[in-house]
């Protein structure tokens, strides 16, 4: 790594879909500017380093989200359903549902999957760090995760953030 390329720490705690897309969005988009950039996943977060993401969306925990459809009409796309918790969590269901409509926006508008942004992450040399004691706590194996994860404590993450430009924790 070069003195002169600008560093970009992130800290991903979180495995939700709608919070698996900043981490890696952010690390490839640097990546692809020529930043040395490393991410450090802990607690829900490092299921996203599994050879399989499975994230998924829930909209009961998350009063700002807009339920869009994915199909019919631009007005009927464009219209922000909104879902009361009461339905949001009483519905078996429901947020598999969320989620599957979620996806399917997102392919609509040419988004990404997760998947395709962290393997845009590995090829671009993105230093992808699970926390040791979240796999120590959650029952995980280095098995379990793409053979590209490297694992590491608080202080493999600081040693590479202390010189960062930019650390951010989303």
């Amino acid at each position: 790594m070069s003195e002169s390329r600008p560093k970009l720490a992130l800290i991903a705690s979180q495995g939700t879909l709608d919070w698996a897309y900043p981490p890696f969005i952010l690390a490839s988009g640097a990546a692809a500017m020529d930043w040395d950039v490393a991410i450090f996943f802990t607690f829900y977060g490092l299921p996203l380093l599994k050879k399989e993401i499975k994230a998924g969306v829930s909209p009961l925990g998350n009063p700002a989200m807009p339920m869009k459809m994915p199909f019919g009409s631009k007005g009927f796309q464009n219209f922000n359903w909104p879902i009361p918790n009461l339905v949001s969590s009483n519905i078996p269901g429901f947020e598999s549902m969320a989620t599957s409509l979620m996806k399917k926006t997102f392919k609509n508008k040419g988004v990404a999957t997760v998947q395709e942004l962290r393997d845009m992450c590995v090829e671009l040399e993105v230093k992808l760090i699970g926390c040791q004691m979240t796999m120590d706590v959650f029952g995980f194996s280095k098995d379990d995760f793409i053979e590209e994860a490297e694992i590491g404590g608080a202080a493999t993450f600081l040693s590479y953030a202390a010189d960062a430009n930019v650390s951010l924790f989303v």
